[in-house]
């Protein structure tokens, strides 16, 4: 499978990756390249028929909590925060002229 990998295939890949590779590197990205195909190509060779597909290598789960509404004004708390404050607002720079 390595054998796949021509100059042409690095030098396209070498763009779509925006990188400028010397001919040594180009020449080691082939290699490498050529092993991954062959690890791919056993990979594909295991008997996967029995093996459930997992979304993730760690059993995860989503921990949801109650949506709760509640009305509660904390502005004045929220505003202590504040640099500056006006009418119970944020004040803030002017960000253009009208």
């Amino acid at each position: 499978m390595a054998d796949l990998i021509s100059d042409k295939t690095i030098e396209y890949v070498g763009i779509l990756a925006k990188l400028e590779l010397t001919g040594q590197e180009k020449e080691q990205a082939k290699k490498d390249m050529g092993r991954m195909l062959d690890y791919i190509e056993i990979m594909n060779r295991l008997d996967t028929k029995n093996i459930e597909p997992m979304t993730h290598v760690f059993p995860l789960r989503n921990v949801f909590r109650e949506d709760v509404v509640a009305n509660s004004d904390e502005s004045e708390k929220m505003l202590e925060n504040a640099p500056e404050c006006q009418n119970n607002m944020f004040a803030v720079p002017r960000t253009f002229e009208a």
